[in-house]
């Protein structure tokens, strides 16, 4: 029993940990309908920051914000090589995740890792001594949860704004945008920002709960990003009571509990990159299946 709630809780802290990556990626992927692969140049790059910061003697809540404030510049020259060079969203986004990593090792000072053990983090100062005191194992769970429903919440409430409809608008239909005197490249540029700033945030925490920083971290990020929207949509989208940024925290944590499952059952680490790309395809390939099977059953009911 002690083995299940420790795998569980593993699974849980590292699922909402990586649900603050998948919700950004959801703004840029879903949203916005942009395959942004500076994600994988900006998780690292918060994880960077932090570690730097956390060094200085910031406060690691502080070291958190300008991780975000760090990722969401990145998504900004990531939008503006797009749009205003007019360069494909794919190569844009490589051109920057590529920049990004001679970025990282400047801020790590050329090293590849930082460690800060010893240091305060958002899991171990202020109110998480309070619940590691009370919850013990469970703190970082919960320390993990409150930062992902926080992100959550403030991506609902942005949804609802007028900027945030412009931004829906701006995926699915620019022309209208354009006929409401917008410009759809501006909010492009808005939703790579907040998707990139998410990412640089989830990076940061992640990095908080080793107590080190590794400028490789971000390798297979935007793929376990991607299928971690795709299966919360995918399989939780149809349910009108659940909102779709909760189905993207609900599928980040089923991919993450299919990856320690495979792992448990033996599964070699050297092919851990490996199971991240078939859980994607098969995520992919039921995304595909589904709105086919939809449509045969509409024409059935003709």
């Amino acid at each position: 029993m002690d083995v299940f709630l420790g795998l569980l809780g593993n699974v849980l802290q590292e699922g909402f940990t990586y649900a603050i990556m998948a919700l950004g990626v959801y703004v840029t992927y879903s949203v916005l309908n942009f395959p942004d692969l500076s994600v994988d140049g900006t998780f690292p790059l918060g994880a960077c920051v932090t570690g730097a910061l956390i060094l200085a003697g910031v406060n690691p809540w502080i070291a958190c914000l300008v991780s975000f404030i760090c990722g969401a510049a990145a998504g900004c020259v990531t939008g503006l090589i797009h749009v205003k060079l007019h360069i494909t969203d794919l190569l844009s986004g490589i051109l920057v995740m590529t920049a990004l990593t001679s970025i990282n090792l400047a801020v790590t000072n050329g090293s590849s890792m930082l460690a800060y053990y010893s240091k305060p983090t958002i899991f171990t100062s202020g109110h998480a001594k309070l619940l590691q005191g009370a919850a013990k194992n469970w703190s970082a769970v919960v320390i993990a949860l409150i930062c992902c429903i926080i992100v959550k919440l403030l991506l609902d409430m942005y949804f609802k704004t007028k900027s945030g409809l412009l931004l829906r608008a701006a995926g699915s239909n620019p022309q209208y945008v354009v006929s409401l005197g917008k410009n759809p490249g501006a909010m492009k540029i808005i939703g790579l920002m907040i998707g990139n700033g998410c990412t640089a945030l989830s990076g940061s925490v992640l990095s908080q709960q080793s107590g080190s920083a590794n400028i490789w971290s971000g390798t297979g990020m935007m793929v376990m990003a991607l299928a971690s929207v795709i299966i919360g949509v995918s399989l939780f989208g149809r349910f009108k009571l659940i909102h779709a940024t909760f189905a993207v925290i609900l599928g980040t944590i089923i991919y993450k509990a299919c990856l320690v499952i495979a792992m448990q059952l033996g599964l070699p680490t050297n092919y851990l990159k490996m199971l991240m790309a078939v859980l994607f395809t098969i995520a992919l390939v039921v995304n595909n299946i589904a709105p086919s099977a939809e449509r045969r059953k509409k024409a059935d009911a003709k």
